[in-house]
């Protein structure tokens, strides 16, 4: 990968991310990369479909999906985490899961923790499914993101919540929990017999010095009441093509899912599981490649930054979680943006609680592109403050 990208060959392409953004607004609002997919992958989907696009071999048995054993595999090599092939289903995507599970887990009105601010489709997952937010706010402090243990543990018991949404790394700020931190939520949920849905799809792209600790390792009782939700999409730049895997440790959730018409959540494609297979399997120098470049980005940002936009370096993924409240602006950060600088990123009131006065910044994008927006940023800022 080089940065000798024409900006209008991007212009050109059919997905959201650049579809959406205008004529002359530079993107860097949905979490799509702007880096073409791992040449194996390219490889493998150009000869699948030059050649045989018909029904694949595990047509008939969906329970033995290809990915069960490679995601196994990919978890006890990276992670130590050992499962069984078994207990791991195959969805289109994550919020499908999620959904599946609180439908099938919980009722109307039961609450839910998730660390806020938080991803926005989850939040509107929670309203439109009538489950109870339960906020547990992330704090932040010198060192980075954190949150307060005594707070959730004490606003779980009082709000009887029934499940906590995890999302590790999370999103937007990039924090990744430290085993202390995954101890803690493990002994709440535990004591509180609470199902731990776990985010985990940015896991692969942390940064150096941090590393991502699947919760289910932490020992057999949180394993036994934990889902795991994983994907390609975002370490491989695949999202389009709707392909997800959900570890099942709690036996509850298998049996709930066992006792459901075999194909009502559908299938994944055929092409899906060839991508996420070859990506997982021969995929590891471009991970690491754009792993290195994500960390330049990422750097450059903070480099880059007017001072006056306060901004923890993400341990994980390509997310900046932007705090614009010492702009003293009369509007959402994202909008100020757009208007000002022609650069589109998320609004922060989108993401809950805690979003107000800030704006995520995707920079998973060549270093042209970044310093265009980053420039732009920076004049729209100057500008307001010497108005």
């Amino acid at each position: 990968m080089n940065d000798l990208v024409d900006i209008e060959v991007l212009r050109q392409r059919a997905g959201i991310k650049w579809a959406r953004a205008g004529a002359d607004v530079l993107p860097g609002w949905i979490a799509d990369m702007d880096f073409p997919v791992p040449d194996p992958v390219r490889a493998v989907l150009r000869r699948a479909a030059d050649g045989d696009l018909g029904y694949p071999a595990w047509e008939d048995r969906p329970d033995r999906n290809p990915l069960q054993e490679a995601f196994a595999d990919r978890m006890r090599d990276r992670y130590d985490f050992t499962l069984d092939p078994d207990d791991v289903y195959v969805f289109t995507e994550l919020i499908q899961v999620l959904q599946i599970v609180l439908q099938l887990m919980t009722k109307p009105g039961d609450a839910i923790a998730v660390h806020t601010p938080a991803y926005p489709p989850f939040l509107k997952t929670l309203e439109d499914m009538g489950r109870r937010l339960v906020p547990i706010p992330m704090i932040a402090g010198e060192r980075g993101w954190t949150f307060d243990v005594d707070r959730m543990a004490e606003d779980v018991r009082r709000n009887d919540c029934r499940a906590v949404i995890l999302v590790n790394p999370n999103n937007p700020t990039g924090h990744v929990f430290d085993r202390d931190e995954l101890s803690a939520i493990a002994e709440i949920a535990c004591r509180h017999n609470l199902l731990v849905i776990s985010d985990e799809i940015h896991s692969e792209l942390t940064h150096e010095r941090h590393r991502h600790i699947p919760i289910a390792t932490l020992g057999p009782e949180i394993a036994g009441r934990t889902v795991t939700l994983n994907s390609a999409s975002k370490a491989f730049n695949l999202a389009g093509l709707r392909c997800c895997v959900a570890h099942v440790g709690d036996s509850r959730v298998r049996a709930a899912l066992a006792a459901q018409p075999p194909l009502i959540y559908g299938q994944v494609s055929a092409l899906s599981v060839l991508a996420t297979c070859t990506a997982w399997q021969d995929g590891a120098a471009w991970l690491a490649q754009t792993r290195r470049r994500l960390t330049d980005n990422r750097d450059f940002v903070a480099e880059s930054l007017p001072p006056e936009i306060r901004f923890h370096r993400p341990e994980a993924s390509y997310l900046a979680w932007l705090d614009c409240r010492a702009l003293d602006l009369d509007q959402d950060p994202a909008a100020f943006f757009l208007e000002h600088a022609r650069v589109r990123l998320l609004s922060g009131p989108d993401f809950g609680p805690g979003g107000a006065g800030f704006a995520r910044l995707n920079f998973a994008t060549y270093r042209p592109i970044l310093a265009d927006m980053l420039g732009r940023m920076h004049t729209a800022v100057q500008k307001h403050l010497n108005r």
